[in-house]
């Protein structure tokens, strides 16, 4: 994991007077190329980090700059120790642990208490309330990405069709409250985005790829939802508030007697947010446009057809 890399090689640099780029890419087991991109990281985060040629050569902090452990401030401290102690809820891995281990070694003991307070005061638990667990899955995931190898996996995808797919593995993205694979489509000859959830047999194949022949940046998801969504005019009951309120915001609603909201509600015209509707039962009804008025007419009866069988 990179912030694992650049921590250690901030500690080694403060420890060492000097270190050549092959003793730091054999230390961690990268190339001389990866350390050389992870220098100029840190110098783009504000540390002066040199380099002289020759015998006895290498990378070190100019002389002139003085860090120590205030380098870090107690904000920064939390949030680092914030975000890898959320990470490390879901991916469990050396890496994280490590890099925790490392962050908290730079704590001040008299600012200790101050930083943990900080720390704690934000909580994030990136796992499901319940459900199966999908932690072996991003373990699969991110050693499939580490190693360049190829994953075959079988995938429902709309209208619970299946399918079975070999993805060359760009990226891990969390999105909202789901987890997803960002790769390289072999069946679809194309970048596609694969829920985790939705995936069986997840296997890593022994065929490797090279991540530049299929390098493309992740889409922007706020764009292309707001090419799809549009606004509909639906009427709540206030028994149901609470759960409008995951899917917008009070500036969306306005009253509509003493018991009703009228709400204008972002909606895709897909099977997903048409279920998300009914599942509102006789609590919602949708006013507005027409024709999503009339599609979710057919749906309720034909759900109540299925029942009076």
């Amino acid at each position: 994991m990179k912030i694992d890399r650049l921590v250690s090689i901030i500690m080694i640099l403060l420890e060492k007077k000097r270190i050549g780029a092959q003793e730091l890419a054999d230390m961690f087991e990268v190339s001389p190329r990866t350390i050389y991109r992870d220098i100029d990281a840190i110098n783009m985060a504000g540390i002066p980090v040199r380099s002289t040629s020759g015998v006895g050569g290498g990378f070190e902090i100019m002389q002139a700059y003085k860090i120590d452990k205030k380098f870090f401030s107690a904000d920064d401290l939390s949030a680092l120790l914030m975000g890898l102690s959320s990470l490390s809820s879901i991916v469990r891995s050396d890496e994280v642990v490590h890099a925790l281990a490392k962050v908290k070694s730079v704590i001040p003991a008299e600012r200790a208490n101050e930083i943990e307070l900080k720390s704690n005061q934000i909580y994030i638990d990136l796992r499901h309330w319940s459900g199966t667990s999908i932690q072996p899955y991003l373990e699969t995931v991110k050693s499939a990405l580490q190693e360049n190898r190829l994953l075959l996996f079988e995938y429902v995808a709309h209208h619970g069709h299946k399918t079975v797919r070999t993805v060359a593995p760009y990226q891990l993205v969390l999105k909202g409250h789901n987890w997803y694979l960002y790769g390289y489509c072999h069946a679809k000859n194309d970048f596609r985005l694969f829920r985790i959830s939705r995936m069986s047999n997840l296997k890593i194949q022994d065929e490797t790829f090279t991540p530049q022949a299929y390098r493309k940046p992740i889409p922007d998801f706020s764009e292309i939802l707001e090419t799809m969504q549009i606004k509909i005019k639906i009427r709540i009951h206030e028994s149901i508030l609470d759960r409008v309120l995951d899917y917008c915001t009070y500036e969306d609603f306005s009253p509509d007697g003493d018991s009703y909201y009228l709400v204008d509600f972002p909606f895709v015209e897909n099977d997903y947010h048409y279920d998300m509707l009914l599942g509102f039962g006789n609590k919602c009804e949708c006013l507005e446009p027409p024709h999503v008025r009339e599609n979710m007419k057919r749906k309720i009866h034909a759900l109540s057809v299925m029942y009076e069988k």
